[in-house]
């Protein structure tokens, strides 16, 4: 399974932080490689493309609170979430079947921020009848 990441420029830190941590994932670093300035759309939109082609892939997405970035990769075909907890990244995957993981890099410390991927890289999503009802009625399973 390939695993996308990008940040923005307020998380290239965290971003480069995260993916060294991600040993056994296939990581595809999708960028910035400075923290000058850059528009969180522009990276949510390259991670969203690359998960829409690679059917079965995820993605993490990083910026200062995590927002921007969630609100910005939500396409048909590829839910995001932003979470703050473990707690939030296992239902996320497992009852919304979200693709992408939104965090925020001024709220969390680094380690808070493996937890909380780890444990949304290691949840699979349920496909109990109420989930997929409820997901087919904000179009699709992603």
């Amino acid at each position: 399974m390939n695993i996308y990441v990008a940040s923005d420029h307020a998380a290239v830190k965290e971003k480069d932080n995260l993916i060294s941590s991600l040993s056994g994932y296939k990581v595809i670093d999708c960028g910035p490689t400075s923290d000058v300035s850059c528009d969180y759309p522009d990276y949510a939109k390259i991670v969203a493309d690359k998960i829409k082609a690679d059917n079965g892939s995820l993605g993490i997405l990083l910026c200062g609170t995590g927002i921007g970035m969630s609100i910005a990769c939500n396409f048909e075909g590829v839910f995001s979430a932003r979470c703050c907890s473990v707690e939030d990244a296992k239902m996320a995957r497992q009852h919304n079947h979200a693709r992408v993981i939104c965090l925020g890099a001024r709220q969390l410390n680094a380690s808070v921020i493996i937890e909380i991927v780890e444990q949304f890289l290691e949840t699979e999503p349920s496909f109990d009848n109420r989930h997929i009802r409820r997901l087919l009625k904000i179009g699709g399973i992603a």
